[in-house]
């Protein structure tokens, strides 16, 4: 540590806590134990390499700035591009109803989350302040140690002060495969979320600062591995009709595929949803038909069974899949139905899928289901990661008949699933692609990527549901937060980028020593509800695996 010369080094050493911890801790702002990590830490190439600091003091911290220009090989190459960015804090003042075994829970409820990348900050006095750094592993990173020094400087009652900490990373010669599993995270673009997004001014459809706006949000889903896109043609497509006789103008539906294509993050559409319940959710579902009221369009609600359903679905689905095919998306595009078909509304659901699909036998289907009644119905089976297990076999067997499995989180499961609340230990989240791999299932979804409850996202974020008496708890909602049109990251989003390239890591091993992957997930994932957790032993076992590769 290194002060200014009119500073009293000894009285301001005693002010001043600052340690590199361990990335998986949760540092709360009331935190003033801080176990130093001095870890040489192991990864591949195209991965990216994460760590953590945290500065605290009895007294303000001024103008704090962070910095990590490069770590440097022994042999002189560089990594740079780094980003050192301040930790925010954002309330859960609502605890998760079935709360995991392993739940932590602060005294001031303030959990950490956004992650903001700013020139300076300040830090209050009596609260922790952590700092995370990203460094990206270029895919021809040489192999070997390379070194850098974490600097902070700031000022405490009127001093100067600069901090330095070592950090070391180790690149193993391993290079991490563009990852297969397909990701999806739903997104909003209502005029309510594009109105906090744009930081409270209301934001034009279609607008040059919409659009600007949906190039940040396939930004953002880039640093995850997303590859999969929920579109709704029945939002972006353009509806006019004559005597019963439709047309259609896909106009923006093109464009918005067209940003996320050009920003690497589509590799399959999911056609948004054509149907919803009438009412309550053991209601029946029906269908979306488009009218306009006013001059406005609007979506009303018939039984796919009545004659202005059936004529908008018989001329809309045959010109949507020409069109998706005319543009050369064929091949990657799936429809959702309905969300979540119960055992009390799947007549209704199969229903309208069958009518689907006799009006174009290619489609593929995908649905978020709670049911196995939908045999020959579905191609891509998303259960609820409870409903997985408890059907395993059953989806096993659909695997084995050429459908695709993939799994979902969201308000459940809770008790001890790995998830991504705040509640939960940070290695959860990352250990959801774990058991991607462990049970096979090829592809993740979440209903939450920026469904903001509140007009500040940085403040509370729970809600009750007034109607079903559910908690949407802290985490589940969103895991990006706005800022004027941009986006900041988060904690948990970067949990989720490690924990895919962690599976593809598995499924590179997997093809060159299977029983070694297989063991080496189940010593950190036992079963759906059991994980070792502990930090030093998750390192450890991502160095076998690392190792392995390299031989």
């Amino acid at each position: 540590i290194s002060f200014t010369a009119n500073a009293n080094p000894f009285d301001i050493e005693d002010e001043v806590s600052f340690a590199r911890v361990d990335p998986f801790l949760k540092i709360f702002r009331e935190s003033s134990f801080f176990p130093e990590f001095r870890d040489t830490t192991h990864y591949a190439a195209g991965e990216h390499a994460t760590m953590q600091f945290v500065i605290r003091s009895g007294k303000r911290i001024k103008n704090v700035k962070a910095s990590l220009p490069f770590v440097e090989h022994e042999r002189g190459d560089k990594l740079t591009g780094i980003e050192a960015g301040f930790v925010e804090y954002v309330r859960v003042s609502r605890k998760t109803p079935d709360r995991a075994k392993d739940a932590i829970v602060p005294q001031s409820l303030y959990y950490p989350d956004p992650i903001l990348v700013k020139e300076s900050y300040e830090v209050g006095r009596d609260v922790a302040q952590p700092i995370w750094v990203n460094i990206p592993i270029p895919e021809n990173a040489k192999p070997g140690t390379y070194k850098g020094k974490f600097t902070i400087t700031g000022e405490i009652a009127g001093s100067n002060f600069k901090l330095e900490r070592e950090v070391i990373i180790k690149v193993h010669p391993v290079i991490l495969e563009v990852p297969q599993l397909w990701v999806t995270n739903w997104f909003t673009t209502s005029p309510r979320a594009m109105k906090i997004f744009n930081g409270g001014k209301d934001v034009e459809p279609y607008s040059e600062a919409y659009w600007n706006m949906i190039r940040e949000l396939a930004k953002k889903m880039k640093v995850c591995y997303q590859n999969v896109i929920l579109l709704s043609p029945l939002e972006h497509v353009k509806f006019a009709e004559k005597n019963g006789k439709y047309s259609f103008d896909f106009t923006q539906f093109d464009k918005m595929v067209s940003i996320f294509r050009e920003e690497g993050v589509l590799k399959m559409i999911e056609g948004g949803h054509i149907a919803g319940r009438e009412g309550l959710w053991d209601s029946q579902f029906a269908v979306y038909v488009p009218e306009y009221e006013n001059g406005k369009q609007v979506n009303k609600q018939y039984r796919i069974s009545e004659p202005k359903a059936k004529n908008f679905y018989s001329q809309f689905i045959p010109a949507l899949m020409k069109h998706v095919r005319e543009k050369g998306w064929g091949d990657y595009y799936s429809q959702h139905i309905a969300d979540e078909p119960i055992t009390a509304n799947i007549g209704s659901y199969v229903e309208i899928a069958k009518f689907v699909k006799e009006l174009d036998s290619k489609i593929k289907i995908i649905e978020a289901c709670h049911s196995h009644n939908l045999e020959n119905v579905l191609d891509i089976w998303v259960p609820q990661l409870n409903y997985y297990k408890d059907g395993y076999k059953f989806y096993t067997e659909r695997q084995e008949k050429g459908d695709e499995v993939w799994f979902y989180t969201c308000l459940a499961p809770q008790g001890d699933y790995a998830n991504r609340f705040l509640e939960q230990p940070l290695i959860k989240t990352r250990l959801i692609h774990w058991l991607n791999f462990k049970y096979g299932a090829t592809g993740y979804l979440h209903w939450g990527f920026n469904y903001w409850l509140y007009d500040n996202p940085f403040l509370e974020t729970t809600r009750m549901n007034e109607e079903s008496g559910n908690t949407l708890p802290g985490g589940d909602s969103w895991i990006v937060y706005p800022e004027n049109g941009k986006l900041h990251g988060s904690l948990r989003l970067e949990a989720m980028r490690d924990g895919i390239a962690d599976f593809t890591l598995l499924k590179m091993l997997e093809r060159k020593n299977p029983e070694l992957a297989k063991e080496l997930c189940r010593l950190t994932v036992f079963h759906w509800t059991l994980y070792d957790t502990e930090g030093d032993h998750f390192r450890d076992t991502r160095r076998q695996i690392l190792e392995a590769l390299a031989k």
